[in-house]
């Protein structure tokens, strides 16, 4: 399972990173601290993306032991 949950972990990482990143510079109250807070988003993106990987992962097998 830990093979899966990286391979989605790689896509959720990088698309829950993007959304933070958009995020901050989407909000103007942020968008003057973008420098300081882009690399903090897409770390917190990337951190949160871990449990959601090891969910989907584990979705993934459950449909597949069902057909095999």
């Amino acid at each position: 399972m830990l093979k899966i949950a990286i391979l989605v972990w790689l896509i959720l990482g990088t698309t829950f990173a993007g959304a933070a990143i958009v995020f901050v510079l989407a909000t103007p109250s942020l968008a003057g601290q973008d420098m300081r807070l882009i690399p903090i988003a897409a770390a917190i993106g990337a951190l949160v993306a871990i449990p959601a990987a090891f969910v989907v992962a584990k979705r993934i097998l459950a449909v597949t032991a069902k057909q095999g």
